[in-house]
C-alpha cells in the first residue's frame, strides 16, 4: 500500500498549568472539601507521590521551551493544550465565571506564543449549564478549538442530564470538539491503595460517562457533535460488546436506533493505551477514523513517545497517517498541510 504524504503529527492530549486560576480557588472551603475527597480516594501513599510529581513537573507545565523540546524529541508537530483538570463543580456562578475566564485566558495566551505548534483547548463550568454555553461561545470566539469537560457535570448531574442539551447543541453547531477528561473516580476510598484512583478510577469514569452519552441518545440528537475522550476511551472500547448485547436483548437498554458500538465509533479517542496490541484492538473497535495521538504530557501516566508507539503497532500506512495526523485535524478543525 502506498504511504500517504505525511501531515503534521498532532498530539491532542496535553496539559498546561494556569497558576492565576488555581490561586483563585485557594483557601475556598469547596476546594478544601474536594481535596479531602481526593485524598481519601487516593490514599496516603499515592497522595504523597502526586505531590512530589506536581512539584517536579511544575516547569514542564509552565515553560514553553521545555514543551517544544519535548514535542521535538517525540516527533510531535502540533499539540492541543488543555488546562490541568481541576474539579470545580462546587463553585458558585461568580467564582466559576472568574475561574474559567482566568483559565481560558491563560491557555489562549500561552498557545498564542507559538500558534504554529500549539492549539488551545478551553474549559467550561458544566454545573451551570447556561453559563457553560456562554463560556463555550466565548472560548470559540477567542480561538479555542475545543473545550475540556469532566466525566460528570456535578454531583448528581451526569453528562446526559437534559439541562445540558443546549450545551451539546451549541458545541455541535459551532463544530467545537468536546474533550471528556476524568479526574479520579466516584468509588472513593475503595480506590485508596496502589494508585487505583487513576489506574481503575479514570478509565471507569470515562466508560461510565461515554455510556450515558451513548444510551441517552445525545449522539443521535446531535449528529454533528465532535466528542473525544482521553485514555483510549477508558474501559468502554475494550468491552463495548457487552453494551451491545444489553441493547439487543433488554428493552430498558434499547434506547437508541443504533447499538452503542456504532454510536461509539462516531466519537474520537486518543491512542494512550500503551502497547501495540492494545492500540491495534482500539483501532479495530473504533475504526481507523476515530483514534488520535495522545501523550498526556507531561504526567507519569502518559508517554513521551506517542508517534513511536503508533509506528510500533504496525498498522497499514493509511491508518497510521490517520491516527498520526488527519483524524486530529478533523476533530480540531485544523489544516492538514
Amino acid at each position: 500500500m502506498t504511504r500517504p504524504l505525511p501531515g503534521p503529527a498532532i498530539d491532542v492530549h496535553a496539559h498546561l498549568a494556569v497558576p492565576a486560576a488555581d490561586a483563585l480557588l485557594q483557601g475556598h472551603p469547596g476546594l478544601d472539601a474536594q481535596r479531602a475527597l481526593d485524598a481519601a480516594a487516593l490514599g496516603a501513599a499515592s497522595l504523597e507521590v502526586n505531590r512530589e510529581q506536581l512539584a517536579r513537573l511544575g516547569p514542564q507545565l509552565l515553560d514553553l521551551d521545555l514543551r517544544l523540546a519535548a514535542m521535538d524529541a517525540a516527533g510531535v508537530d502540533v499539540q492541543a493544550v488543555a488546562p490541568v483538570p481541576l474539579p470545580h463543580s462546587w463553585a458558585d456562578r461568580d467564582l466559576a465565571t472568574r475561574f474559567v475566564e482566568l483559565t481560558n485566558e491563560g491557555v489562549l495566551a500561552f498557545c498564542a506564543r507559538r500558534p504554529d505548534r500549539l492549539v488551545p483547548v478551553a474549559t467550561v463550568s458544566l454545573q451551570h449549564p447556561d453559563l457553560a454555553v456562554r463560556q463555550l461561545l466565548t472560548a470559540a470566539g477567542g480561538g479555542a478549538r475545543g473545550v475540556q469537560v469532566p466525566t460528570a457535570a456535578a454531583p448528581g448531574r451526569e453528562l446526559d442530564d437534559p439541562s445540558l442539551g443546549p450545551f451539546w447543541a451549541a458545541a455541535a453547531e459551532l463544530g467545537v470538539a468536546v474533550l471528556v477528561h476524568p479526574w479520579g473516580c466516584t468509588l472513593g476510598e475503595r480506590l485508596g491503595a496502589y494508585y487505583l484512583f487513576n489506574t481503575v478510577g479514570n478509565p471507569t469514569e470515562t466508560a461510565l460517562a461515554l455510556s450515558r452519552l451513548l444510551f441517552s441518545g445525545v449522539l443521535e440528537r446531535y449528529p454533528a457533535l465532535k466528542l473525544w475522550s482521553a485514555h483510549g476511551g477508558g474501559y468502554l472500547p475494550a468491552y463495548v460488546v457487552r453494551a451491545d448485547h444489553a441493547w439487543a436483548t433488554r428493552p430498558d437498554a434499547r434506547t437508541t436506533s443504533e447499538p452503542p458500538s456504532a454510536l461509539l465509533r462516531r466519537t474520537y479517542v486518543d491512542s494512550l493505551v500503551y502497547t501495540p496490541q492494545q492500540l491495534r484492538h482500539l483501532v479495530a473497535v473504533m475504526g481507523a477514523g476515530a483514534v488520535t495521538l495522545g501523550s498526556d504530557y507531561p504526567f507519569d501516566m502518559g508517554v513521551e513517545d506517542p508517534v513511536a508507539r503508533l509506528e510500533a503497532a504496525g498498522l497499514d500506512p493509511l491508518t497510521t497517517e490517520a491516527v498520526r495526523s488527519t483524524n486530529a485535524a478533523r476533530l480540531l478543525s485544523l489544516p492538514t498541510g
